[in-house]
C-alpha cells in the first residue's frame, strides 16, 4: 500500500539576470517587456510511489531538485504541474526551530513549536519531560533561547519534532545536528520509526547513513530521476556520476 504516490511533477524557477530595486525600473521594464529572467527547471516529469513503513533515500549533486521535491511533498512549494498523494499524518523536518521566539523560554517554544506541528497540548503534556531529556536540556528549559547556541535550538527543536505522532517522516539533512553521540542518537531514533513501520523520505549528502537507514533510494540529478532502486546500487551511480562529471 503506498504512503506517497508523486504522479509527473514538475516545478520551474524564474532566475532574474537583473536586480531591479526601485518603482521606476520595475514600470520601464514592464514597458519595455523585456524578458529579463530565465527559466531554471528544479523538477522535470518527476513520478514515484513509496509504500507504507518504507524509508526512500535521495541523493544527488547540489542543485539537483532533492529540498525542492521534499519542500513539494511537506506542501511549502506547490508544483507546477503534476501530482502528489499523501496517506496519513506527516511531519517534516525541513527547517528547524521556524517558529522560535528568542525572548521566550525554551519551555514556551517547545509548546508554541508543537502547536506549529499541528500537536495537542495535552499531548505535549505527556511527552514533555521526554522532549527535553532526548535534547540533553532538561536543565535550561527557563532559560530564554537567545542565550541558546544554534546546537541548542536545532537539538530543542528536533527532539520537539521527533516527538509528535506522523505517520511519515520527511528529513531533509537533519543529523548534522549536535555533537557525533547526538547525531547517534537521532540516526538510532530514525531507525526505531522504520521498526515501528514509519514511512521516511531521507534526503542527505551523508551517503552511509542513507545505506544504514535506507533499502531503496532515488538519485536525481538536474530535476530528474536518474536511476531508482537498491540504496548500494544507487550510491554506486552517483559515485560514477561524481567521478564523470
Amino acid at each position: 500500500m503506498s504512503a506517497i504516490i508523486v504522479d509527473n511533477i514538475s516545478k520551474k524557477f524564474r532566475i532574474p539576470h537583473e536586480k531591479k530595486t526601485t518603482v521606476f525600473q520595475n514600470i520601464v521594464g514592464l514597458i519595455k517587456r523585456q524578458f529579463d529572467y530565465e527559466e531554471f527547471w528544479a523538477l522535470k516529469d518527476v513520478s514515484f510511489e513509496v509504500n507504507k513503513g518504507e524509508a526512500l533515500g535521495i541523493i544527488g549533486r547540489n542543485g539537483s531538485g532533492k529540498s525542492t521535491l521534499l519542500k513539494i511533498l511537506a506542501l511549502v512549494l506547490y508544483s507546477d504541474s503534476g501530482s502528489v498523494a499523501m496517506d496519513g499524518k506527516v511531519a517534516s523536518f525541513l527547517e528547524l526551530g521556524v517558529g522560535f521566539q528568542p525572548e521566550l523560554t525554551a519551555k514556551e517554544n517547545v509548546y508554541i513549536y508543537s502547536s506549529i506541528l499541528g500537536l495537542r497540548r495535552k499531548h505535549v503534556d505527556k511527552v514533555y519531560d521526554d522532549i527535553f531529556d532526548f535534547a540533553e536540556l532538561k536543565k535550561f528549559e527557563n532559560m530564554k533561547l537567545k542565550n541558546f547556541s544554534s546546537g541548542m535550538n536545532l537539538r530543542l527543536a528536533f527532539s520537539t519534532a521527533v516527538h509528535a505522532t506522523p505517520d511519515t517522516f520527511l528529513i531533509d539533512e537533519v543529523f548534522a545536528v549536535g555533537d557525533e553521540s547526538f547525531q547517534k542518537k537521532c540516526r538510532d531514533k530514525m531507525n526505531q520509526f522504520k521498526a515501528e513501520g514509519k514511512t521516511i523520505v531521507f534526503v542527505s549528502h551523508a551517503l552511509n547513513t542513507v545505506k544504514e537507514l535506507c533499502q531503496r533510494s532515488m538519485l536525481l540529478n538536474e530535476g530528474r530521476i536518474v536511476t531508482m532502486g537498491d540504496t548500494e546500487k544507487v550510491i554506486n551511480d552517483y559515485l560514477a556520476m561524481l567521478q564523470q562529471k
